[in-house]
């Protein structure tokens, strides 16, 4: 048996999300097939995230252990052919040692929340962008990024639905940037609460508008309470664009 490490790229759109679901498609179920038919085993393919319904990857990081004898460039390239006309793509694969979990051996994850500020509906980026018709300062929104970098008790800005043990988190970046009409909000952690990204990235949103301040915003943190949230962002800016490991 051997384990391949997978670097994925998807649109997630089509996508019920990453995790196989009863109804309807996934990016896990869809990587799945692809081995299956390609080797004839039964495939489990693990992720280092759980992307929601919408929500894209430029690298997701998972992988899947192969008995049949294959190199990786040819069970890539076989990977790809089997995926098409599906938006998943193998960007890279490897062999790794027995142990290396894409979820459990990973050190960070990164998102990239992407915002098109204007009143004109988005054509091409429809789908891959948030369109935010009203003006956003990004000035004040980077202020109020920072107050939540750090270790605290995410529950404001954590999912009803989301079932990790515990709401504290650290949040080692939280970043907001503007170039034109795009304002681009990068967040990196050891691991994410379900929603903490677009949560955050909706309360940040309030206080570009002027409706929230940057003291409202500490507030809603202090409440550990789901109810003080302002914003919940929807999936379509949302991206999933690494994973770190030791030793890379």
């Amino acid at each position: 048996m051997t384990r391949f490490a997978l670097t994925v790229e998807y649109d997630g759109r089509p996508f019920m999300g990453w995790q196989r679901q009863q109804h309807g498609p996934s990016v896990q179920q869809a990587l799945e097939a692809a081995v299956t038919a390609i080797t004839g085993e039964a495939a489990s393919v693990h992720a280092a995230g759980r992307t929601d319904a919408g929500v894209h990857a430029l690298a997701m990081r998972a992988h899947v252990d192969i008995a049949k004898p294959i190199v990786p460039f040819r069970l890539m390239e076989a990977l790809n052919a089997r995926l098409r006309p599906s938006p998943v793509a193998v960007l890279a694969c490897e062999i790794v040692a027995d142990d290396w979990h894409a979820r459990f051996s990973c050190l960070g994850r990164a998102y990239e929340y992407r915002i098109v500020n204007r009143r004109a509906p988005l054509t091409h980026e429809a789908g891959l962008a948030w369109q935010v018709p009203q003006p956003l300062d990004e000035v004040p929104m980077a202020a109020a990024a920072a107050l939540l970098v750090g270790r605290h008790d995410f529950t404001t800005f954590r999912s009803a639905h989301c079932q990790a043990d515990s709401p504290l988190r650290t949040l080692d970046r939280l970043e907001v940037a503007r170039d034109g009409e795009r304002v681009t909000i990068r967040a990196a952690a050891r691991s994410f609460l379900h929603h903490q990204v677009r949560s955050m990235v909706g309360c940040l949103a309030l206080v570009g508008w002027g409706r929230w301040s940057v003291g409202d915003l500490a507030a809603a943190l202090a409440a550990h309470n789901r109810a003080a949230l302002g914003l919940n962002a929807p999936p379509d800016g949302l991206f999933f664009v690494a994973a770190s490991y030791p030793g890379e």
